[in-house]
């Protein structure tokens, strides 16, 4: 039986000005794209959000024209509240409760919050029925057995496991299809594979999206001075690429696939973009579009 990947992407704040030129292109052009595949959500949140976590984000796009440009392109708004450091007090928060209530009340398509912290999902459950939810990827669940618990949990429509489970098919195929569905995929992490910083790193954003004083989270990863580069993560053991979706994971019975890149710049997410939705042959097409376009500045 055919399958569809469905993509969740980075940028629901940070890169709104590159999906409303993106978005249009993708439905006036269908033939320029795999038709296996569609765009699950976009994620993000803006970059003074308490409840934050994961990468950094500096979005700054308005709640509002966010919310409606995926409503109108039927599309999911996930909200990245995956702090794991939050406290009782944190919980009253104005600006991420008005965020919550407003994307709660979105109508259309259901709008989601990729969450950690265990205070703030009870909270969530009780105050925002009408969300969904997302285990993050920052519980650095290393562990299958982990996972495994993660995903028979009834309160998580998916669950982001660690990059490094992304190649345990012995396992991941003895799963029952209704837990597959459930499997959300990091496909192109560039972190090393040897690291045992992760969690550490992600506390570290938490620590200071509170606003609380703590240094830098120095990595000690091979080349971590050199940042992100897409050429190192499809070097990775880890990496899920197009080939490897089309060609393994859909016919394993998989079907949700992650994008990291919230902290990114938009021209490296329009190579993500080009490489996991676009044709080969279409890809120049996609790209003169984009640049074309005198309204956005890539960066």
């Amino acid at each position: 039986m055919k399958r569809t990947a469905y993509y969740h992407l980075p940028g629901l704040f940070e890169f709104y000005e590159l999906y409303r030129v993106f978005l249009p292109l993708f439905r006036t052009h269908r033939e320029y794209f795999y038709d296996w595949c569609e765009i699950g959500s976009l994620y993000g949140a803006p970059s003074d959000c308490i409840w934050g976590g994961g990468r950094t984000g500096f979005g700054s796009a308005d709640p509002g024209e966010v919310l409606a440009l995926t409503q109108e392109y039927g599309i999911s708004a996930r909200l990245t509240f995956s702090n794991s450091l939050l406290r009782e007090e944190h919980l009253a928060d104005p600006k991420c409760n008005a965020l919550c209530a407003r994307f709660a009340a979105g109508g259309g398509v259901q709008s989601g919050v990729i969450v950690h912290s265990e205070l703030l999902l009870d909270y969530l459950k009780r105050t925002y029925p009408a969300l969904y939810f997302v285990s993050s990827t920052t519980k650095v669940l290393t562990e299958f057995p982990q996972l495994l618990q993660e995903l028979q949990r009834e309160e998580f429509r998916y669950v982001v496991p660690d990059f490094r489970l992304n190649k345990a098919f012995s396992e991941l195929d003895a799963l029952p299809q209704t837990l597959k569905d459930k499997v959300e995929f990091l496909c192109n992490e560039c972190c090393w594979v040897g690291c045992t910083d992760r969690k550490r790193c992600y506390e570290n954003v938490s620590r200071k999206n509170l606003g609380e004083p703590c240094p830098d989270h120095r990595c000690a990863a091979p080349k971590a001075a050199e940042g992100y580069r897409f050429s190192k993560a499809m070097a990775s053991p880890s990496f899920i690429g197009v080939e490897d979706i089309r060609d393994c994971y859909l016919p394993m019975g998989f079907s949700q696939f992650k994008i990291e890149g919230r902290g990114l710049g938009s021209a490296l997410i329009l190579e993500f973009l080009l490489h996991y939705l676009t044709k080969p042959e279409y890809q120049l097409h996609v790209r003169e579009a984009v640049y074309l376009d005198n309204m956005l500045d890539l960066f």
